[in-house]
């Protein structure tokens, strides 16, 4: 077998790459997927930079939570002929028996938190080992590189499944990065009266307009919007953005929250939630039946997350696409490394 290359995350502000002699050998129930395409995202920058949340990093470790890939080789105890099969997969390592578990809410695991490229190897390298029962099988000569959008498009899938849109609906999505185009794209299908995106900035309110946003604003003329929609979705956890996604909904009207924003940022005021009578739900990662859904509108065509990549990186130029990443350019969308872990 070839070596095998990982970006090792050492400690806050220090990386390396590091070759074995042989990729990583599967155990009872897990596969090891060659890695097609991994994504950067704000929660890896987090973990570069160290303000990622205590016990939700564990360091050293290899990062990477968004990815794509074909499965190489199957462990003992697990179905051969997934060996070849374009996958992406869960991230979230649940114990699979406590109480949420069984009730599907896995990201909810009472057992504590695991997550691959967080606490467990993830897939900025050549190779990822993960349990087969994490994986969502693609159809062959899927857009792999497309499909490494996998993981952002579930949490948003999560949030539109909590948020149970109705056709004919008034719609809003508050930020348009990543997870907001993600949303529009997946909203649209429902067949709203409106979409309506939200964002600061000029670029990606044209690309929010260019996905099936019926119109974008900028925040100040949001604002005279306030008490317009029935549902929104907030997703950019900007300080304020989960407020004035608050703002935004009608009396009676449903807000996601799908945006972490860093400590201090504006509450919301308890007496617009009691007294305008809205639901508020929040999300963090997405259980199995949301990447059942962000898969099927992958392969049906609803969703279409190749268009939000900008960047494509060899494995060796991590240090270059973390500061993309979170470098501030509008021009910067989704940034991916391209181990070619399956050449």
């Amino acid at each position: 077998m070839t070596a095998a290359r990982s970006v090792l995350v050492e400690r806050p502000g220090a990386h390396r790459l590091v070759t074995a002699e042989a990729p990583p050998v599967p155990g009872p129930g897990e596969v090891r997927v060659a890695v097609h395409a991994a994504g950067i995202c704000a929660s890896d920058r987090e973990v570069y930079d160290g303000t990622r949340a205590d016990g939700y990093v564990r360091y050293p470790v290899v990062p990477g939570h968004e990815w794509s890939g074909t499965v190489a080789e199957a462990g003992p105890g697990v179905d051969a002929s997934l060996v070849g099969r374009p996958c992406v997969g869960e991230g979230f390592r649940a114990c699979g028996v406590c109480e949420r578990c069984r009730s599907g809410e896995t990201s909810l695991c009472t057992a504590g938190y695991e997550e691959t490229g967080f606490t467990s190897p993830g897939a900025f390298a050549d190779h990822l080992v993960l349990p087969a029962r994490l994986l969502h099988l693609l159809d062959d000569g899927a857009d792999l590189t497309a499909a490494a959008l996998l993981e952002p498009a579930a949490v948003v899938a999560a949030a539109v499944l909590r948020a149970a849109p109705r056709a004919g609906e008034r719609v809003a999505v508050v930020g348009a990065g990543t997870l907001g185009l993600l949303a529009v794209q997946l909203l649209a299908a429902w067949s709203p009266a409106d979409l309506v995106a939200v964002d600061p900035r000029d670029r990606p309110r044209t690309r929010a307009a260019a996905m099936g946003a019926s119109r974008a604003a900028p925040p100040d003329e949001a604002a005279e919007l306030h008490g317009g929609f029935d549902l929104v979705v907030e997703t950019a956890g900007a300080p304020g953005t989960a407020r004035d996604a608050c703002l935004l909904a009608r009396r009676g009207g449903r807000v996601v929250l799908t945006g972490l924003p860093a400590p201090g940022a504006l509450g919301i005021d308890p007496v617009l939630v009691a007294v305008g009578q809205l639901t508020v739900a929040g999300v963090f990662g997405a259980p199995p039946a949301a990447w059942a859904y962000a898969t099927r509108a992958f392969r049906l065509g609803l969703l279409r997350p190749g268009a939000l990549v900008t960047h494509r990186l060899p494995l060796e130029s991590f240090g270059e696409a973390i500061e993309l990443v979170g470098s501030g350019d509008p021009e910067v969308g989704k940034v991916l490394l391209e181990p070619r872990g399956d050449r």
